[in-house]
């Protein structure tokens, strides 16, 4: 029930404020009803560009061009909320028609119409695409950088000794941006044309473009040949910048040149170059090199960069007879740890068997790291459960509390509860 006093200060108000009360509606929000004749209309036109929308798509998905075409120029002549669409979507059924200059035509009047819709832009790489089929792409004439980098992907399939004239100007500019200049570096090492490769080599030699030098050796090495080859060989050679230098190696890599690899582990006096060198034969799988390598070398840093190498190619049994063998403590160690990276039954084999029957205490350890490289939780369980040296048992436990294995686990909890 309302208070009196309450009920009498509101007639009170309403008594000398009469034109408050008569503006209250408005003031809280209320707007006049809407005619019900006109919301049938706009639903039923909703409803009508929906389906029509459908046909269009439909129509394009069974490629019947020209009714997709008329479908989508009724949705546009509607003028609603798909009306920008719906001129892309025609545009592209008259261009699928052989119809360009209709569909010139279609996106002219979709950018007046709605030039801040996101269809514009489609509609200008849809544009491109038929300029590039005219052979009248310029990149240059385009200020947005997708429609840019659009234009010279299209540029290598219309006239292609037209083209890397003007990729070469696209990479020359200074008004262009470093992503749009990699991407006409990488459509010019996709191309077999002489003057396209002359200008990769121009590049990955730092005779210009020093900014695109490390992609264009990259694509020296994807782009495999002997010549390539032969270049990449003489950007090291003359270059004397260790950054230049690894990109060479990398791209050695890419392309298997396990010669030229070699070559630089032979002549190379930067200890860190030749080792890095000496880790990609092991990535390209050079086994053979490799085992010569570790004969010939006579640093014990060299040593233990082949015996790494021999663990990234997976050559186990040299491994396992390096390790196995009496000799320098490091090696061997280095020999159990190339095991551990080199995975694999008879490795790990080969590492319980170590721990088992050796006795030295920092090879033991070694194999303890090797089976934990190879997440060998099994097996270390096993060690650790036979293991009566309490110094080695730690060893073990802790490398086994680390593990994410159900027998890691379990045997925690097997601990815990003694």
């Amino acid at each position: 029930m309302i208070p009196r006093a309450v009920l009498q200060m509101a007639l009170l108000l309403l008594a000398y404020f009469p034109l408050a009360a008569q503006d209250a509606a408005p003031s809280l929000g209320f707007a006049p009803a809407a005619d019900p004749q006109t919301s049938s209309a706009k639903a039923a036109n909703a409803a009508r560009e929906d389906e029509r929308y459908n046909d269009g798509t439909d129509y394009l998905d069974d490629g019947k061009w020209s009714q997709a075409a008329e479908a989508f120029g009724e949705i546009a002549a509607m003028k609603g909320q798909r009306a920008d669409a719906a001129l892309y979507w025609k545009a592209y059924a008259l261009n699928k028609m052989g119809r360009r200059n209709d569909a010139f035509a279609t996106i002219s009047e979709l950018r007046r119409a709605y030039p801040r819709s996101n269809w514009v832009k489609e509609a200008g790489a849809l544009e491109l695409e038929m300029k590039a089929a005219q052979g009248k792409v310029n990149p240059d004439s385009q200020s947005d950088e997708e429609l840019k980098l659009i234009a010279i992907q299209s540029l290598m399939n219309s006239d292609e000794a037209r083209a890397v004239p003007m990729l070469q100007r696209i990479l020359d500019s200074p008004t262009n941006s470093p992503r749009v200049k990699d991407k006409a570096l990488f459509v010019l090492a996709q191309s077999d044309s002489p003057q396209a490769q002359q200008a990769v080599v121009s590049i990955a030699r730092q005779q210009s473009h020093p900014e695109l030098q490390l992609k264009a050796i990259q694509y020296l090495g994807i782009q495999d040949s002997a010549n390539n080859r032969q270049m990449l060989e003489q950007i090291y050679k003359s270059s004397t910048d260790a950054r230049i230098k690894r990109a060479v190696l990398q791209a050695f890599i890419t392309c298997d040149a396990e010669q030229s690899t070699l070559a630089v582990i032979r002549t190379e006096a930067d200890p860190g170059l030749r080792r890095h060198a000496i880790h990609n034969l092991g990535a390209m799988g050079a086994s053979a090199q490799l085992r010569q390598l570790y004969q010939s070398s006579t640093s014990v840093e060299d040593k233990e960069a082949v015996l790494e190498a021999l663990g990234i190619a997976g050559d186990v049994n040299i491994l396992a007879e390096i390790a196995r063998a009496p000799g320098d403590a490091k090696l061997r160690q280095r020999a159990i740890h190339g095991l551990g990276i080199s995975g694999g039954r008879g490795a790990l084999d080969t590492l319980v068997a170590i721990y088992q029957n050796d006795k030295d205490s920092e090879v033991r350890s070694a194999a303890i790291q090797g089976l934990f490289i190879q997440d060998a939780g099994r097996e270390l369980v096993q060690l650790a459960r036979k293991e009566t040296d309490p110094k080695m048992r730690r060893m073990l436990v802790e490398k086994l509390s680390v593990m994410d294995s159900k027998e890691a686990r379990d045997y925690m909890l097997e601990i815990l509860n003694k």
